[in-house]
């Protein structure tokens, strides 16, 4: 090893690997006979001793194994230099799988159903944030001749309808004449700026068009500024009971903060980039009933614009390299399937 704390590092990063895989305490023999270190176990010994006096690994009974802690498991997840790539065929199975998907909520569905599957954990994807929006157009149909049904299409996939009634009769030159105008104001604006271009519109409008306008944009602007909670899915809950000793005397607490779209929001929150894995382990997570998980989660988008966060929850005893690959791999896939459609 280059130094001692180097060479201190490779036995936690032993500990981490076996204990995530075995869920046992680990001993110096087994560090020594499983892990090429090149050094003796008295050596292991030495280091995990000096491991313990940190903090980064701690010993749970009178055994003479030890496992790591929040804070070992942090240097562990600070330190690593490679994430195992995702092979070609597992990549191909994603986008494939994901590209199916017939409309938003499908795709985040199959989102949560295949990061739950890949990583064995609870997975959780958060709709497109209507904050981040911006219109792609807006459809006016025609009901009646005084009734019309206006859609509106964000970029993020999302679709809002709302009713309008005008009052008068109005021809179809006059609904074609309504949807220029509309979409010549809004299309391409994010919501915010949309709402507030609404709002002028009646007073610059055809003297026969004006009282339509004024109508449908009273509607329009409660659409474009009335966001509502965000809307998460959540799958692969029953992962955490696979292994309940993760969880001492906690599980229950974390099944009801999950429950909770306000924690899990929180839980993601942290999520601002595209591409930027973010790692909470254990006390790191704000709510008391989340801190014996560890929480990976990821901004997914287009284009450097967030639309939403993803991410897994689970024990602290996970793996970390895997999980942050393919948290990584289908939040990129469905930035790329959202922004295309």
């Amino acid at each position: 090893m280059a130094n001692t704390d180097e060479r201190r590092f490779e036995v936690l990063r032993a500990i981490v690997a076996d204990y995530v895989s075995n869920q046992e305490p680990v001993g110096s023999k087994t560090i020594v006979e499983r892990h090429n270190l090149g050094v003796s176990s008295a050596t292991v010994r030495n280091d995990m001793a000096a491991l313990e006096e940190e903090g980064y690994i701690a010993q749970p009974h009178t055994s003479a194994g030890r496992i790591p802690t929040d804070k070992g498991y942090r240097l562990f997840v600070d330190r690593l230099s490679e994430i195992k790539p995702l092979s070609p065929a597992e990549r191909r199975a994603i986008i494939s799988f994901l590209d199916s998907g017939t409309d938003l909520d499908d795709v985040l569905r199959r989102s949560v159903r295949l990061l739950a599957q890949l990583t064995r954990q609870v997975a959780v994807v958060q709709y497109p944030m209507l904050t981040n929006a911006a219109v792609r157009h807006l459809e006016v149909v025609p009901l009646t001749p005084a009734r019309l049904m206006l859609v509106l299409i964000t970029d993020s996939g999302r679709v809002d309808q709302r009713t309008v009634d005008l009052g008068d009769v109005v021809t179809e030159e006059g609904v074609l004449r309504l949807r220029t105008v509309l979409n010549g104001a809004l299309a391409g604006r994010r919501l915010a700026e949309a709402a507030a271009r609404v709002a002028e519109l009646p007073e610059a409008a055809p003297a026969d068009l004006r009282d339509s306008l004024t109508r449908i944009c009273t509607v329009l602007v409660e659409s474009l500024v009335d966001h509502p909670e965000e809307r998460l899915v959540l799958g692969g809950t029953a992962n955490l009971t696979r292994n309940v000793a993760d969880f001492p005397g906690s599980l229950r607490q974390v099944l009801e903060a999950l429950e909770e779209q306000v924690v899990v929001l929180k839980l993601l929150a942290a999520a601002r980039n595209p591409g930027a894995v973010t790692v909470r382990i254990g006390e790191e997570n704000e709510d008391e009933q989340m801190r014996s998980t560890s929480v990976v989660s990821i901004g997914y988008g287009a284009d450097d614009m967030i639309l939403g966060g993803m991410g897994i929850v689970g024990p602290t005893r996970m793996d970390y390299p895997g999980t942050i690959a393919a948290v990584r791999a289908v939040a990129n896939y469905v930035g790329q399937i959202l922004s295309a459609r």
